[in-house]
């Protein structure tokens, strides 16, 4: 009797969390999404598609279809794998929804952008130039306005236990509030 295949996209639910499965290549620009926000995927390769080369330990791949028990082995594998993954870290989702321990808050367009480039260099600085680059990629409406957006980001930050300093005629740092109280003690 063979054994059974699994075609469907969709996600397999764990007791521990959600592995999403995303169709390769047809659904490109989703596992981008999940991989923006730090979600575990498994891509299924569709016949005569090229693997890609994974963008983190987050991500796996087999061809479609692909027997259920090797499908519950590739998810086990992944699971496995994200729990050893820092969870503390804040991750920003592509809707623009930054989330951080058990807590989150939704961020406007500039501000997102903004957060996604402290992000993409959590723990150093990050200067103004590249900030009011990656918040107005058309051109920056002034000075003023990138120091009134991260005033604003860290009024929304601030609950979720994050904290944006300022680093004197450098930039921007952002990091955990709690990790830089235990470095005060």
């Amino acid at each position: 009797m063979p054994a059974k295949q699994w075609r469907n996209t969709g996600s397999v639910r764990s007791p521990w969390m959600e592995v999403v499965i995303v169709r390769w290549p047809a659904e490109r620009e989703r596992r981008e999404q999940l991989r923006r926000g730090g979600r575990p995927r498994l891509l299924l390769v569709e016949d005569g598609a090229e693997p890609p080369d994974p963008e983190d330990c987050m991500e796996d791949w087999a061809r479609a279809p692909i027997d259920e028990a090797d499908l519950r082995a590739r998810v086990v594998a992944l699971e496995l794998r994200a729990s050893w993954h820092d969870q503390s870290a804040p991750n920003l989702d592509g809707d623009g929804v930054l989330h951080h321990h058990e807590s989150w808050v939704a961020l406007p367009p500039v501000e997102a952008r903004l957060m996604g480039a402290l992000l993409d260099r959590s723990g150093a600085v990050v200067s103004r130039d590249a900030l009011a680059r990656a918040g107005w990629p058309d051109g920056a409406p002034g000075r003023n306005a990138l120091d009134v957006h991260v005033l604003r980001l860290r009024r929304r930050v601030d609950p979720l236990g994050l904290v944006i300093r300022t680093v004197r005629s450098r930039g921007y740092l952002l990091e955990s509030g709690t990790r830089h109280m235990a470095t005060m003690a």
